[in-house]
Order: structure tokens, then C-alpha cells, then sequence
């Protein structure tokens, strides 16, 4: 008995009308394979406006603004005993900031996955260059269907060559065909067919080919344009029909509207299959020249059509040594003389049909997925498990759990009021109650987890954390209270400015990555309201908590200009300040170094990177270079700046108190380094910085309990701080969700011995 084995396709699918879900269909169809034992299932995309009736080998379908349905997709995945996931990316199909959701999804898989880019852009905005690394960096191949798509993931995007394969858009495999029955089948007898297919946008160039008509007329007076496809879902929820409207007023004015026909329907494949058949020659006059990849093209010329076309990428590497005929961007003259000169000449477009199917042989279903398939096996035997606690288990045999990290202390910790602040030892001390800046930092861990479907935190437990800040929200003052006592009593009436930015970082962090709807909105609106007094603070580190905020925030409310100002302003005055202080050998933002100075060059990045800043990007990079100068000891350990006074222009570092919370901020801070430029110095920098808590620290100690997840609240001159309060045990467990991402995305395990200490 063959076993079975099975492929998981992710991307949209029929009956939903766009050459993705064409794609994804006719590619899962061609690779299923009974005979060998191939079984093929398709996660659909779906616009959460819309529902579509699935045919049964779609086995679950994604709200696209939904990231619940990530995480479940996610799940089915991870569950269904399946080799490998094949992903088609496009932009415009997935839901988050230019399609982040899709991270989501992949951050958590745990079978390799070969990405297929469908767009691949030269000139990225910082947002959708990071997010189209990322997806790399998650896969383990990539595939693109042209050279310049090669070219561009390795000069632009920094994938590794070896990485990539080029493998061609897919046909179906037809015998090289007649035109002229073609024609009596279809009914266009006598005519000689001019054709264009696709759902029907502005970019597709038809009105150049109108305008061409007229020209064509006096030399082929029996030439007719046939312009098949239905409006493009998106332009006809806009503006309806105002479009091919407008094409058709365009073909009435030249006096051509009999010459030309518009066919307003989403044709199945055979239906196409027999429209291209009867075509003398097919055009395809887009006016982008970053369009990397065209189905029409591929089938139009697979089948032996003569092809006209503006030279984008896709069709200049097909259309190559004489395959076809390339004309200018919107040169209604060119093209027409063009189109006219292959109608005119029987010899040539014979010719140049004979070559085009000659050269489609290779482009049939078939062959292409053989070459999937091969590229999956190729991705299997160089994959490595990407979570932590997939790579513990091959050594040892423990339960599982719903997160890899180690939540025992944390729970502890915790009561239905929030999180406590301090512990004497590892028992929770009562006697200090609560802060608004722990119940903070335990929203950003729930939700960090939550959103990549890590379920060890439990939903009321989250909503503790959210209910704590709720009520910490101080209307009449507009900022968050701090302090409150073991009796629910607050301690004062407002707390101090970095509590209020970092409780707005968590609000950020919440209303971007929570898996539950009803929270996130309530985060947002919840940052709406207390953000604006952020304006008024001096404290830097309020500025850059705020700002780290204002990243995750602004990705999901791109609308807030508000929010979008105060970004600006916090910058502006962050960068003020390193012009103010900075010298030629020293880079910083104040006279002094206190505490989570690293989170201000992370801001910075941040909000360089969203903003598509490269001054403040810059800015960042080099103060937290200097910084990590300051912080690294003569044997490259990584020696946070002690709290003993803290570090002062003039004097020397001091060396203790060392506290989690430094080595925390350093961490997060070069993995924005490291998003930000794909040096993996600055992965490595982070790497060591978490060594430090389990070791590699100038006592030589761990600070770690890795059975329970607790972690001490730093070391003394002379000794570790036995205490584990919530700060200390917070920081360890997001440095560890963080530390442990990054290695998914990279495929950089750590050391089984680093491993322990993450889970």
C-alpha cells in the first residue's frame, strides 16, 4: 500500500476570480498524483466580505482580516500529517499591513514551506520589504517564475541564492492547434481574432489597443478585438462598471465599436483554453513593467499563439530571441503597426507560433509539478523543526504544552487581579501590590503569544491584564495610574510618564496581535484616547515606549492621522536630542546611561522602517552600535549598565546592580536592528545578550529556573539577586519568545543547551 503523502497549498482558490486562485487550483490539481501516492488540500484565502462555495479539497478558508484564522489554518496544518506547505504570495491577498498577517500563520509551522512570489517589487516600501523578507526568511525555497524575480530577491530583498528556484508558470498541455476551426467552433468564422483576457483594471493597457484599432482597420479590415474577462472584483465594488463603460464610449467615438467585443464573464479554463485557440494573435499591452508574472501570457503563448506586448519583465524573458513581438508602454501607433504587420504576414506568425509552442513544452502542468515537487524534497531535507519545542523533544520526552515557554512561576505571580510586582524569593509579596508597568509588560507577552498561536496563557488571564489597565486609565488627568495596593486601592492619581508610554506600547502591542477581536479594538480605542498627552512628556524613554507603541498601532489603524503626527513629533524630538548630545567617538540621546537605554534606538528603528526613514534609521543603528560598545565586557560577555548610580559623562560604567530588564531592551532592540538590515551581526549580538541570563554573565551564573520559568532579579556585587519578581520573570519570558521567533524566521537554532533554558 502506498502511503500517502500530502501537500498543503495556501493562496486563493476557485470559484474566488483572480489568476491566484487559477494558479493555486490548476497547481494543486497537477501535483496531486494517486498513483504515487500525492494528496493535495488548499487553505483558501478568502475577502472576509465575501463567501465563496469551496469545492471539498478546500479544507479551510481564511477571513484574510481575520488573524484568528491564521493561527487556526495554522493548526490544521501542524495537525494534518502533511510534508510540506507550498504558499503563494501575493500582495493584496493577505490581511495586516502590507499582507503581515501571513506571518502569523508561518511563525508557529511546524513543516517546511516553499513560497512562491508572484509579485516581486524593485523599489519596496520599508513595510513591505520587511514583510516579504520575513516570509522568506521563513521558507524554506522559494520560487520565482522569472530570472529578474531571481535577480531582485538576491540584490533587493538579500535571499540567499541558493534558496531560490525559478521555475516557469504552468499551462495546460494542448496539441498545437488551428486557429481557423478553432473559429468555426466558436463562431467567429472569417474574422481574423485579436485577443486580451483577464479580469479587466486601468493597468492592463486595453484602451492603447482601442486606440491601435483604427489602424489595424485600414489594413486588416476584418480584424476584431476581443476582450474577454469580467471587471476585477475590487474595481467593480468601487466604481462598478465606470471602466469598461468608458472603454466602450472610447470604441464608439473612433467609430470602431463593432470591431471590438467585450465579453463581461470569468471564464473557466476549457472556455479560455478555446478562446485562445482561435486567436491570430494575442496582446497583452500592460502598462507596469514590474508585472513579474502573467498567466495569460503563459497559457497565450504555451498554446502557440502569436503575442504582441509592452515589455514588462515576464514578457521580455518569454518573448525573447524572436518568441514574440515587444512594443512600448501606451504606443497605441507601435502597436497597432505591430498587430497589423502579424496579421498581414501568415508566414511569420506561423513562425513565431511554432517557436512559442516549441518552447511551452516545458511550461505543462506536468512537468512544472514535477519541479515542485522536487523543489519540496529539496526544502525536506534541509529543514530543520523551527519551534524550540520541537527540537527539544528529539532529545527528551516531556509532555506537551499549549506554549514552549515555562509558565509555572509566571502563574504564580498572577491573581483575577493582575500580576504582582515583587516576590520575596519566589513566594508573590503581597505587601507591594501592583504597578500599571507589569500588568503592561504581561498584555505585550498574552498578546505576543496569543498572536502566534501560542495558547499556554489563558484568555481570562489576558483579559486580567487588560481589565487592570482599563481601570488604571485615569479620564479626568488623561494618563494611566501606576501603583495600586494589595486592597485595589491606587496609590496615587497618575503614575509617572515611562509608565504611561509603556502602557501604551502594550495597548499597541494588543490592538495589533491579540487573537481576540473584541480586545484589540478596545486597545485601540483605549491608545486613541491617552496617546495625545505623550506630546506634552520630557522623559525620552516615555517617547521611545510610546513610539514603539505607535509602530504596532499605526499598522493597524493607518487611518489615525493623529497617531501618525505624534510619531513624527516623537521622533523629531528623539533626534534633537542625539544632535544636541552626540560627539564624534560618543552616540547617545543624554548626558547619561540609565536604564532600558536600549529602547530608544529601537524606537527609532521602528519608526524609520514604517516611515521609510532612512535618517532615522540610521540614527538608530549607530547609537545602538555604541551602545553595545558600552555594554559589552573585555571577555564579549554581554555587562548591562548597573543601576548603582548609572553611567555618567566622565566617569566610569558601573558594573552592578545588573537587572533582566537591560538585557531584555538590548535584545528587542538589535532584533529591530536586524529586521531592519539582515546583518546577522545584529542577530548574533542578540544571541549573546540572552546568554546572559543563563550564564554567560560576570558571575558565571544562570539567573533562570528552567523548569519553572522564573528568573532572579539580577546580580549583586557579590551574589545573584535570589528574588523573582514580575519584571525579572517577564522580561526573561518575552526575551524568550523573541530569541525563539527569530531563530523560526531564520532557521538559526540556537544550542540544545540554550534551547533548555528558552523553553
Amino acid at each position: 500500500m502506498i502511503k500517502t503523502k500530502r501537500i498543503a497549498f495556501i493562496g486563493n482558490s476557485l470559484p474566488r476570480q483572480c489568476g491566484i486562485a487559477t494558479f493555486t487550483t490548476d497547481l494543486s490539481h497537477a501535483m496531486s498524483n494517486p498513483a504515487e501516492g500525492i494528496e493535495t488540500s488548499i487553505i483558501a484565502m478568502t475577502d472576509d466580505k465575501l463567501n465563496y462555495a469551496y469545492p471539498a479539497n478546500v479544507v479551510f478558508d481564511i477571513r484574510d482580516g481575520e488573524i484568528e484564522d491564521y493561527v487556526t489554518a495554522a493548526r490544521i496544518l501542524n495537525n494534518g500529517d502533511y510534508r510540506a506547505v507550498s504558499l503563494q504570495h501575493e500582495f493584496g491577498i493577505f490581511g495586516g499591513p502590507d499582507g503581515a498577517f501571513i506571518l502569523t500563520l508561518l511563525s508557529h509551522l511546524r513543516i517546511p514551506v516553499i513560497t512562491t512570489f508572484h509579485t516581486i517589487l524593485a523599489e519596496p516600501t520599508p513595510s513591505q520589504k520587511r514583510v516579504l523578507q520575513q516570509v522568506a526568511g521563513a521558507s524554506s525555497r522559494v520560487v520565482v517564475m522569472a530570472e529578474k524575480g531571481r535577480e531582485f530577491l538576491e540584490n533587493v530583498y538579500g535571499v540567499a541564492p541558493g534558496k531560490i528556484d525559478v521555475i516557469a508558470h504552468g499551462i495546460p498541455d494542448k496539441p498545437f492547434h488551428d486557429p481557423e476551426l478553432a473559429k468555426g467552433k466558436m463562431g467567429y468564422s472569417g474574422r481574423q481574432i485579436i485577443l486580451t483576457f483577464g479580469l479587466l483594471s486601468p493597468n492592463k493597457g486595453i484602451e492603447v489597443v482601442i486606440d491601435a484599432m483604427p489602424a489595424i482597420l485600414k489594413v486588416q479590415p476584418d480584424a476584431l478585438y476581443i476582450v474577454l474577462g469580467a471587471t476585477h472584483p475590487t474595481l467593480l465594488r468601487r466604481e462598478k462598471e465606470a471602466y469598461r463603460d468608458s472603454l466602450r464610449i472610447r470604441a464608439e467615438q473612433l467609430g470602431i465599436e463593432r470591431s471590438v467585443v467585450f465579453l463581461n464573464q470569468f471564464v473557466d479554463v476549457p472556455t479560455l483554453l478555446d478562446f485562445i485557440a482561435m486567436c491570430d494573435v494575442y496582446v497583452t499591452p500592460y502598462r507596469d513593467e514590474a508585472q513579474m508574472t502573467s498567466g495569460t501570457l503563459a497559457y497565450s503563448f504555451g498554446m502557440g499563439s502569436a503575442v504582441v506586448s509592452t515589455p514588462y519583465w515576464h514578457a521580455r524573458e518569454l518573448l525573447d530571441d524572436h518568441r514574440g513581438i515587444l512594443v512600448p508602454f501606451s504606443d497605441a501607433q507601435a502597436t497597432g503597426e505591430a498587430i497589423a504587420r502579424l496579421l498581414g504576414d501568415d508566414q511569420a506568425r506561423q513562425a513565431m507560433r511554432t517557436a512559442a509552442y516549441a518552447t511551452g513544452r516545458s511550461m505543462i502542468w506536468s512537468h512544472i509539478a514535477s519541479l515542485y515537487l522536487k523543489s519540496i524534497e529539496t526544502a525536506r531535507a534541509a529543514y530543520r523543526p523551527r519551534l524550540i519545542r520541537d527540537l527539544l523533544t528529539q532529545s527528551m520526552t516531556r509532555p506537551q504544552q499549549g506554549t514552549s515557554l515555562k509558565l509555572g512561576h509566571f502563574n504564580t505571580m498572577c491573581d483575577d487581579t493582575g500580576i504582582f510586582q515583587h516576590a520575596v524569593f519566589s513566594v508573590p509579596d503581597r505587601a507591594h501590590g501592583y504597578c500599571v508597568d507589569d500588568n503592561a509588560r504581561a498584555l505585550i507577552l498574552a498578546c505576543h503569544l496569543a498572536g502566534a498561536g501560542e495558547t499556554g496563557i489563558r484568555d481570562s488571564r489576558t483579559a486580567s491584564f487588560a481589565s487592570f489597565i482599563q481601570h488604571a486609565w485615569n479620564p479626568d488627568l488623561k494618563q494611566f495610574r501606576n501603583f495600586m495596593s494589595f486592597d485595589r486601592r491606587w496609590l496615587e492619581d497618575k503614575g509617572s510618564e515611562d509608565s504611561h508610554g509603556r502602557t501604551l506600547w502594550a495597548l499597541g502591542i494588543c490592538a495589533s496581535s491579540d487573537s481576540d477581536r473584541p480586545r484589540r479594538h478596545w486597545a485601540a480605542a483605549l491608545f486613541a484616547k491617552a496617546a495625545p498627552v505623550v506630546e506634552h512628556f520630557h522623559s525620552p524613554r516615555a517617547w521611545a515606549f510610546t513610539l514603539i507603541g505607535l509602530d504596532a498601532y499605526c499598522r493597524v489603524t493607518p487611518e489615525d492621522d493623529a497617531a501618525a503626527q505624534l510619531r513624527t513629533v516623537l521622533a523629531e524630538r528623539l533626534m534633537r536630542l542625539e544632535h544636541q548630545v552626540s560627539t564624534a567617538d560618543r552616540h547617545w540621546f543624554e548626558e547619561g546611561l540609565s536604564y532600558e537605554n536600549a529602547r530608544i534606538p529601537q524606537a527609532l528603528i521602528a519608526t524609520g522602517m514604517a516611515t521609510g526613514s532612512d535618517e532615522l534609521m540610521d540614527t538608530g543603528l549607530r547609537t545602538l552600535g555604541w551602545l553595545m560598545q558600552q555594554q559589552t565586557a573585555s571577555g564579549g560577555q554581554f555587562r548591562p549598565v548597573g543601576t548603582d548610580g548609572f553611567f555618567d559623562v566622565g566617569e566610569a560604567p558601573k558594573l552592578f546592580d545588573q537587572q533582566p530588564v537591560e538585557a531584555t531592551a538590548t535584545i528587542s532592540a538589535c532584533l529591530a536592528a536586524y529586521d531592519a538590515t539582515r546583518d546577522k551581526t545584529w542577530l548574533e549580538a542578540a544571541t549573546r545578550t540572552f546568554t546572559w541570563f543563563t550564564g554567560s554573565n560576570d558571575h558565571g551564573v544562570s539567573l533562570v529556573d528552567p523548569e519553572t520559568g522564573s528568573c532572579r532579579d539580577g546580580l549583586h556585587p557579590d551574589r545573584a539577586n535570589e528574588n523573582r519578581g514580575a519584571e525579572s520573570v517577564l522580561c526573561y519570558l518575552i526575551s524568550c519568545f523573541e530569541v525563539g521567533r527569530a531563530s523560526r524566521l531564520t532557521h538559526a537554532a540556537p544550542k540544545l543547551a540554550e534551547l533548555q533554558q528558552l523553553s
